[in-house]
């Protein structure tokens, strides 16, 4: 770990906490450097992993996953700040299921929840590539699925 004062690469942890959720962990530096001796903080995360379906691995990237939601979201009421939340909900989700290797499905799943609240334009849209439907019949059952959920809600009084 290099200093971020004088770039110098012998530090010492002087602390080290598990950040509440267990996700993280927090580091307190001191620069060993004779002329620094600065202290400072860094912050370990756990690395997500995608297992995709042809067996390749990669690091789970927040941004990929809003490009594709991003797609779904043309012409909509959708703004960027919207997305980067559905990006950070997506990511604490996937976070919380304590997996280090995610199958890229479950990225897919994770998506369509925060979507459906978000537009549900979009998340039809989203989810017609994702589920790969083939027909108009596969969008009424959708579109009939998400009708009776709202009906289910209750309704604010007013």
């Amino acid at each position: 770990m290099h200093c971020p004062y004088c770039r110098n690469t012998d530090t010492r942890v002087v602390d080290s906490r598990v950040a509440e959720d267990g996700s993280a962990i927090r580091r307190r530096r001191t620069c060993n450097a004779e002329d620094c001796g600065k202290r400072f903080t860094t912050v370990e995360l756990m690395q997500l992993t995608v297992l995709k379906r042809s067996g390749a691995t990669e690091p789970f990237n927040r941004d990929k996953a809003v490009r594709g939601v991003r797609k779904a979201c043309h012409g909509r009421p959708v703004t960027e700040d919207e997305l980067a939340c559905l990006g950070q909900q997506v990511e604490d989700a996937l976070r919380l299921s304590g997996a280090a290797e995610i199958p890229a499905h479950e990225v897919g799943l994770a998506i369509l929840g925060p979507l459906r609240e978000l537009d549900e334009v979009a998340y039809l849209r989203f989810a017609s590539v994702y589920r790969a439907f083939e027909s108009v019949d596969d969008f009424e059952a959708e579109i009939a699925m998400l009708r009776m959920e709202r009906e289910a809600q209750p309704q604010p009084s007013g």
